[in-house]
């Protein structure tokens, strides 16, 4: 496999977090924050984990509203889209996937991806998922906890994948986008080659 797949870099663009020409604009607010609060923070600076308390807060809002978190039910539950997404452990995940005979592996994720897909259209407010709208799809996978994916020439790259079988994780990629895939490896980060694209199932 040429090196250069495994040395794709990040398409998304970096952000800054105050508009030009709006910094004099820009109105204060103060957070009075308890004993135990601001000592957390400042273990998270001191430990290099953060910059700043400044950058810490635009990160945390920059995840809420990634979420779209629009019905917040804490702890743990919002909705995406028309999904209901809750946080979960890989280890409760793979527990349920080991429940499923190995040679239906494929078919059953395709049909989770195929699930996922009409998340992300409703979320992305977009009627189908194209290959010119995968960067959109792709960062909210991340933002949701899938792992970071990326593309070069014909091959995806899936890295860090939350769900850590190469089939599993190949069966939801081509439910959610439509295409065939050939996997190159089984050893994150995960290398397809997309051989064709194919007609769009419905869900069931």
């Amino acid at each position: 496999m040429s090196s250069d797949i495994l040395s794709m870099q990040s398409s998304r663009d970096s952000k800054n977090n105050t508009p030009k020409g709006l910094e004099k604009a820009a109105k204060r607010t103060t957070i009075i924050l308890g004993k135990e609060e601001r000592e957390y923070v400042d273990s998270l600076i001191s430990s290099g984990k953060e910059a700043g308390i400044k950058p810490l807060i635009s990160k945390l809002l920059d995840i809420y509203r990634n979420l779209m978190v629009c019905d917040w039910r804490f702890p743990g539950e919002y909705y995406c889209g028309i999904s209901r997404t809750a946080f979960v452990n890989v280890e409760l995940l793979n527990l349920l996937i080991h429940q499923i005979p190995r040679e239906k592996w494929r078919e059953i994720s395709r049909k989770m991806g195929a699930a996922l897909k009409v998340c992300i259209e409703t979320t992305l407010d977009v009627s189908v998922v194209t290959r010119t709208n995968w960067d959109g799809v792709f960062h909210r996978l991340r933002v949701q906890g899938f792992g970071e994916f990326y593309t070069k020439d014909r091959y995806l790259l899936a890295k860090t994948p939350f769900i850590g079988e190469p089939e599993i994780m190949a069966g939801i990629l081509e439910g959610l986008l439509n295409v065939e895939l050939d996997l190159k490896n089984t050893v994150p980060p995960l290398v397809f080659e997309v051989r064709r694209d194919l007609v769009a199932a419905p869900v069931r």
